[in-house]
Formats: structure tokens, sequence, C-alpha cells
């Protein structure tokens, strides 16, 4: 078991490093399109967060899909939060000039 835990452990510090190290290096044009990717995939997250609470092994997983189903969740949410807001930010706050009528 010890070995599987420090496997598990080298495994996610590997993709935390990576992650943070692709993200950081995005362009800020490329941010709206990365958080809906994101989005995507914390779906996915929430959707393994609620099997993993219905089936119900053992009380330690329950409690740690809650917490990833709250997390993943709140991180959904926020991501639309921010895109939505990005895409505002390129609308134009001009009104738009009405079109000429062709006589």
């Amino acid at each position: 078991m010890g070995s599987n835990l420090i496997d598990a452990l080298f495994v996610f510090m590997l993709a935390a490093f990576i992650g943070f190290e692709v993200i950081r290096h995005v362009s800020p044009l490329l941010h709206t399109p990365l958080m809906s990717l994101t989005n995507a995939l914390d779906a996915i997250a929430v959707v393994g967060a609620i099997v993993l609470v219905g089936e119900k092994k053992s009380t330690f997983a329950t409690v740690l899909g809650v917490i990833a189903i709250v997390a993943a969740t709140s991180n959904v949410v926020g991501g639309f939060f921010i895109t939505d807001r990005m895409l505002r930010m390129f609308k134009t706050s001009r009104p738009t000039k009405p079109e000429l009528k062709k006589s």
C-alpha cells in the first residue's frame, strides 16, 4: 500500500507541475478557450466524484467524494463566470450605426 501511495503522490505532483507550467505560459488571447476546456475537464471530475460517492465503499471515500464534488463544482461555476467576464470585454460598448437604406 505504501508503494501505491508514493506512486500516486508522484503522479499528482508531476501533473500539478506540468499543468502549472503549461497554463503559466498561455497568452491572454487563449485564456477563454482554455477556460472552456478546463470547465469540460472539471465536469468530468464532477461525474467521477458522483460515481465515487454513489459506490459508498467506505466513509472516507464518501467524504473525499463529497469534497471533490464541491471543489469541482465551484471550479466549474467560477470558470463560467470568468469566461463570461472575458467575453464581455470583447463586446463593443459603442452603439452600432444604423444601416442606410438604398433607394
